[in-house]
């Protein structure tokens, strides 16, 4: 007899946090993050919190082995990777080529693309088994270059393009090594959060989505995708995306 497990890392995102609420009682569940302090409450009485001093590949190597060892005997089912910078206080993105700062692209590209990677580096001894487990990474549908018709925004583009990349090669490796392994990439359009706030002024009403109502979106998605061994890159309708 086995639980299903379901992972939330970077769980302290606003998408994160719905996709908590909707899910704490389904089974068992782990919530991964810097700061935790949002499931110190009476409702998440059930979720186990792991709280990590940075997304270094140590402390990423270091979070693997506590889930492992409180596995017992629950299975990895879902996995839901919600990292993601856009902004920060010392990065914006690019209007124009001159706004490129080397830093701010090598401190995007590490958050967007290398550190979703090393999650499934280290994840992925844990989830082969007979049993099927979905991994959901978020990427953007600015990541797309052959929907690229506005340019700018060089560091973001460019991360989540390159995440798209290496997620597309790692589907074609799992494909061989594990089976039962399905990758997602999940572009969760305009969501009412700190991510998406300097630019919400100019999304319509009706297009500036609840954390929630992405959160739902996204768990009908997994719960209707077959483990094909692909990449699937997909918009919060589960709409195909173009690379």
């Amino acid at each position: 007899m086995t639980n299903d497990l379901t992972l939330i890392i970077g769980a302290n995102s606003e998408i994160a946090k719905a996709l908590a609420s909707v899910i704490c009682d389904e089974g068992q569940l782990i919530v991964i993050s810097r700061d935790v302090s949002f499931y110190q409450h009476e409702t998440f009485k059930s979720v186990m919190c792991l709280s990590v001093p940075d997304y270094s590949e140590a402390a990423i190597a270091e979070a693997a082995s506590q889930v492992l060892g409180e596995m017992k005997d629950s299975v990895i089912r879902r996995v839901f990777v919600c990292h993601g910078v856009l902004h920060n206080d010392a990065c914006f993105p690019e209007r124009k080529l001159e706004d490129l700062s080397a830093d701010s692209f090598t401190q995007i590209m590490a958050s967007n693309a290398i550190t979703p990677l090393l999650w499934l580096k280290y994840l992925v001894p844990l989830v082969r088994s007979k049993h099927s487990c979905i991994f959901t990474f978020f990427s953007a549908r600015v990541g797309s270059i052959g929907d690229n018709y506005l340019g700018g925004w060089y560091s973001y583009r460019a991360s989540k393009a390159a995440l798209n990349m290496l997620l597309k090669s790692a589907a074609i490796e799992l494909a061989r090594r594990a089976k039962n392994v399905k990758l997602i990439s999940f572009h969760p359009g305009t969501t009412d959060s700190p991510l998406s706030k300097p630019f919400a002024k100019n999304v319509p009403s009706a297009k500036l989505f609840t954390p929630h109502f992405v959160a739902e979106k996204l768990l009908e998605i997994v719960k209707n995708s077959s483990v094909n061994g692909e990449l699937s890159y997909v918009d919060w309708q589960g709409k195909h995306i173009p690379w």
